[in-house]
C-alpha cells in the first residue's frame, strides 16, 4: 500500500511524505468547480504543470445525500469578469451539487487519467457505497466532509479501509474532532490530516483562526491542513508560516463562473505562481535554530570588528583599553575577548591601525 506511517507527524501519501520536517504537500480542490469530466481533466492537467502533488473531488450521489429538494445554500460570486465587487447568490443546494456529479465510468477514466500524469487522486465521500468505490479506482486518499464529522458510523467504515483519511473540521469543536480521530484511530489506521477549513464562501478574515493549526497539531500528533476558502493565497502563506503540512487550495477554469468556491478560487496562470510562492516561503522559513551557512560566516566576519592598536606601541608595552581600537574585519582577536588582552605586554612594535595578534602578546 503506499501510504504508511512513518514517525510522529508523518505519513506517506502516494510516496511523498506528508509532516513536518518534509516540503508541504499541495493538493488543487477541483470538487466544486469542474464543469464535467473534460474539464475535470483540464484542471488535472493543470494542477500537475503547476507543481501540484494531488487534486481533489467529490464523489456522491446528491439526491440521496439532500432529502430537501429546495434547502437553500447562500454564496458570493464576481459581480463580473474582472471586477472583485462580490455578489450574493442564493440556489437550492441540490442544484449546486448536481453540476459536481460524473458518472462512475466518469470517475474510473479521470482517475486513469490523474494516475497517466503521475498526479495524487484525492475524493471527499458521504456514504458507503462512495468508499467501496473509490477504494476500488484506487484512490490514494478520503475525505471527510466538515458536515460528516460526527458521523461517526461512516468515519469508522472509511477508516477500516486503511487508506489516509483527511477529516475536515469546519466548525467542529475540539471534543468532535478528538471523537472522530480516536475512532479512526481505534479501527488500527493512523494515516490522519486533519484540516482546518474555515467557514464562508469566500471565508472572511475573522473566521480563519490559523493560530489553531499548531493547536491541532499538538494536541493530536498528526499532520495538519489548511483547506483555504479565501481569494488569493495570503492565508496559505500565513498557515504554512504555522505550521501546515498540507494546503488544499481550490481551482477553476474562470474565476466569474457564476457558481459556489469559483470567486477563491486560482485560475490556470496562477496555479504555478501560487507553487512556487510556497516553496519560496518554506525556503525563507528556514530552520527553528539557528544555523549559518560558510558564506553566512564569512559576511559575519566581514562586518564584526578586531581589536587594532589606537597609536604607535613599543615592544613591552602593558595594553590599557585607551590603547586599543576596534576596526574591520572581525577575522582576528574580537571585541569580546578584550579582557584576556589587558594588562599583556606587547612582544612587538605595533604602529597605529595594525591589528593585534595573539602572537603579539606575552
Amino acid at each position: 500500500m503506499s501510504i504508511m506511517k512513518t514517525n510522529d507527524h508523518t505519513i506517506s501519501i502516494n510516496g511523498l511524505p506528508v509532516g513536518d520536517g518534509s516540503p508541504c504537500f499541495i493538493t488543487f480542490e477541483a470538487g466544486p468547480t469542474h464543469q464535467g469530466l473534460e474539464s475535470a481533466k483540464r484542471l488535472a492537467k493543470f494542477a500537475k504543470e503547476a507543481g501540484g502533488s494531488a487534486i481533489k473531488f467529490q464523489v456522491f450521489d446528491p439526491l440521496k445525500l439532500v432529502a430537501d429538494p429546495k434547502l437553500p445554500f447562500s454564496y458570493q460570486v464576481l459581480k463580473k469578469a474582472g471586477s472583485e465587487e462580490l455578489e450574493d447568490v442564493t440556489e437550492p443546494l441540490l442544484d449546486i451539487l448536481e453540476r459536481r456529479k460524473l458518472k462512475q465510468e466518469e470517475w474510473r477514466e479521470l482517475k486513469k487519467y490523474c494516475d497517466s500524469i503521475g498526479l495524487a487522486f484525492f475524493a471527499t465521500a458521504c456514504f458507503h457505497e462512495d468508499v467501496d468505490f473509490l477504494v476500488e479506482i484506487g484512490c490514494q486518499s478520503i475525505k471527510i466532509a466538515s458536515a460528516d464529522v460526527n458521523h461517526l458510523p461512516f468515519i469508522r467504515y472509511a477508516a477500516r479501509t486503511g487508506l489516509c483519511i483527511q477529516l475536515d473540521t469546519g466548525m467542529a469543536s475540539i471534543g468532535e474532532i478528538e471523537i472522530a480521530v480516536d475512532l479512526i484511530r481505534s479501527e488500527g489506521n493512523n494515516n490522519i490530516v486533519i484540516h482546518h477549513c474555515p467557514s464562508g464562501y469566500p471565508a472572511h478574515l475573522e473566521s480563519i483562526n490559523l493560530r489553531v493549526l499548531p493547536t491541532i497539531k499538538r494536541l493530536f500528533n498528526c499532520p495538519v491542513a489548511f483547506s483555504d476558502h479565501s481569494v488569493g493565497w495570503d492565508m496559505d502563506l500565513g498557515a504554512l508560516a504555522v505550521g501546515a503540512n498540507m494546503l488544499e487550495k481550490t481551482i477553476t477554469e474562470d474565476r466569474a463562473t457564476r457558481s459556489v468556491e469559483h470567486v477563491m478560487s486560482l485560475e490556470p496562470q496562477d496555479m504555478k505562481r501560487f507553487v512556487e510562492v510556497i516553496r519560496e516561503m518554506e525556503i525563507a522559513l528556514g530552520n527553528p535554530r539557528r544555523i549559518f551557512t560558510n558564506e553566512e560566516r564569512k559576511k559575519r566576519m566581514a562586518i564584526r570588528r578586531s581589536l587594532h592598536v589606537a597609536s604607535d606601541l613599543s615592544s613591552g608595552h602593558v595594553l590599557s583599553e585607551a590603547d586599543i581600537d576596534y576596526r574591520r574585519p572581525g577575522t582576528g582577536i574580537p571585541p569580546d575577548r578584550l579582557n584576556e588582552v589587558l594588562g599583556r605586554k606587547l612582544m612587538t612594535k605595533k604602529l597605529k591601525g595594525e591589528r593585534i595578534e595573539w602572537t603579539d602578546l606575552g
